[in-house]
């Protein structure tokens, strides 16, 4: 199963606390996990997440405000959030190609916009405030039915099936094969339901399978995972794994 690494919290970072936890195995080909990200305590400086592209989904709740939510998505490099002194965020991180709204509903940056569409965000994002993460599994799992009945959220077959194949994929054409489609129906199958083309895809899905398994089952050499791994970060890896929890 793809399990993409969590966003970088530095090591240096005290008083931040990042939790996931498993949805109900109903929902396990769709959801990768549930989350929160807080503050313990007021900090004294700004905060800044270290975001990495996942090729996931996320639907986001500020549960300091609960009208500002949205629906997240990042790119193909990483990008740094600074989410202030104090912050409370819950959220759904939905795997890749899973989503199927709307693709520029999606926002890539920092949220601080209420929620201004259909999606019942805020009255959610309401009934979690008083609730202890451990206690959010329920009302999280209500709204991913809410939104797979809305057809926002369903199966795809085509990704399921190249992460499921990923340790044994190479190239584009590895992966247009493991989907059963041609080169030309892969580019527009992916572009639709992910927003990536197969190159920028494979990049994200084996940057991310590196961080828990040997570079040498991705990447060519040590240099060509080095080079990789500083476009899509912003550091090395001896950099990264030093500055930030994995």
């Amino acid at each position: 199963m793809y399990d993409p690494v969590k966003d970088g919290v530095k090591k240096s970072v005290e008083s931040v606390s990042y939790i996931e936890a498993k949805p109900p195995v109903l929902y396990s080909g769709l959801v990768h996990c549930y989350w929160e990200l807080k503050t313990n305590n007021v900090l004294t400086e700004d905060f800044c997440l270290h975001v990495l592209p996942d090729a996931c989904v996320n639907v986001l709740l500020n549960l300091l405000d609960p009208r500002i939510a949205a629906v997240t998505a990042r790119e193909t490099t990483y990008v740094v959030l600074n989410l202030g002194k104090e912050f409370h965020y819950v959220g759904i991180q939905f795997l890749p190609g899973i989503w199927q709204g709307k693709r520029e509903e999606i926002v890539n940056g920092f949220v601080d916009s209420p929620y201004l569409g259909p999606l019942p965000f805020e009255k959610v994002a309401k009934k979690l405030v008083s609730l202890d993460f451990n206690s959010c599994n329920t009302i999280l799992s209500e709204l991913v039915q809410h939104l797979i009945d809305q057809k926002l959220v369903g199966a795809n077959p085509v990704t399921e099936k190249i992460l499921a194949d990923l340790d044994v994929i190479d190239t584009v054409e590895d992966m247009a094969a493991s989907a059963n489609l041609s080169a030309r129906q892969l580019q527009r199958v992916l572009r639709k339901s992910t927003g990536f083309s197969p190159h920028d895809f494979l990049k994200i899905l084996r940057l991310q399978k590196s961080f828990k398994e040997h570079y040498l089952d991705y990447y060519t050499d040590q240099s060509h995972f080095i080079h990789s791994f500083r476009k899509i970060t912003g550091y090395t890896p001896a950099e990264y794994f030093k500055s930030f929890h994995v």
